[in-house]
């Protein structure tokens, strides 16, 4: 298992396969990398099936144990079956996705082996989908929820970007996930240093507040300190809301154990960095290798040392750059 500086064992990845999507969200920043994606058909510079799978093969070798496939929509993928069933044994495979073509095929990705599903979702009406997601596919969201849980991929945890224009929604959310079995909430910071748009951030600790004053019990995960809290509990059941909440949280960071692979091939230790992408090359082992042991060497401890916000803008801390790397 590899280890970084700063202590953390890299137990996790997360690959993106595309930065094609058939949504337009308004807060997307494509897995930190901006701006990027491109037409909606395959692209030349997109990892082939062979380079995921040996990648992920390699990933095993460094007893890495969980995997979530992300894109753009990774189901744009034709391949997403074949890439799933031939993910190591050892290795958790799940997926991250806007749901829209869950109905055709989520019996088979989970025949093939998919394990969990996170499905975004930001608001519970056709015209608030639209506003945030550009998109008319809001039934074909519920649709792909519904497939997910018929196809056994039971608890499917719905993803909600909170920001300004969707943070009214969170009540109703709540008592969604508390009211049906099988659903659970997951509340994403809006992360301005990404997307843009300071102005559409919130006080995430608002959201934590209120959400204190719902729960009947309230949990905190090792990874990334996340807490969870559970509204509406009776004999076990009852929604689950936990609130992924990175900006400016030092805790986050410090128990963040996974690092990323772009679509084109490229490992990255920080979704907020791109001066650290190291190149698979070639993709063949020995490349993989040396790029993941690469990668992991150069992870820093809390991007809020690394970049500091100056005039509204985010940039890099020379000052922490010049700096011996030292555990905070």
């Amino acid at each position: 298992m590899l280890v970084d500086d700063f202590g953390r064992e890299i137990t996790g990845v997360r690959v993106s396969l595309t930065d094609r999507c058939n949504f337009d969200c308004v807060y997307c920043h494509n897995e930190g990398l901006g701006d990027t994606r491109g037409p909606m058909e395959p692209q030349d510079d997109e990892m082939e099936t062979d380079d995921v799978v040996r990648f992920l093969e390699v990933a095993e070798e460094f007893d890495v144990r969980k995997v979530k496939f992300t894109g753009g929509e990774p189901m744009l993928r034709d391949d997403l079956e074949e890439i799933i069933r031939r993910t190591p044994d050892s290795m958790e495979a799940s997926i991250t996705t806007n749901g829209t073509f869950l109905p055709g095929r989520a019996e088979a990705l989970a025949d093939a082996g998919l394990e969990r599903v996170n499905v975004s979702q930001d608001a519970l009406s056709p015209e608030a989908f639209k506003q945030v997601t550009k998109s008319s596919a809001y039934e074909e969201v519920l649709e792909g929820v519904d497939a997910a849980l018929e196809a056994g991929l039971a608890p499917v945890k719905l993803n909600m970007v909170v920001f300004e224009q969707t943070a009214g929604y969170v009540p109703e959310m709540v008592d969604h996930v508390a009211e049906n079995d099988g659903l659970q909430l997951q509340l994403i910071e809006y992360m301005p240093e990404l997307a843009g748009r300071p102005d559409w951030a919130i006080d995430i600790e608002r959201v934590h507040g209120w959400l204190e004053e719902q729960a009947d019990r309230i949990e905190q995960r090792e990874m990334h300190g996340r807490k969870r809290y559970f509204v509406n509990e009776q004999d076990g059941e009852g929604g689950m809301v936990e609130i992924v909440d990175p900006v400016g949280n030092a805790n986050f960071c410090a128990n963040c154990h996974r690092v990323r692979v772009t679509h084109q091939g490229y490992l990255k230790g920080c979704l907020n960095r791109n001066d650290d992408l190291k190149s698979m090359g070639e993709m063949s082992k020995p490349e993989i290798r040396d790029a993941f042991h690469e990668v992991v060497d150069s992870r820093v401890p809390y991007y809020g040392e690394y970049m500091i916000e100056e005039d509204g803008e985010w940039v890099f801390n020379e000052k922490y750059l010049e700096a011996e790397p030292s555990t905070t």
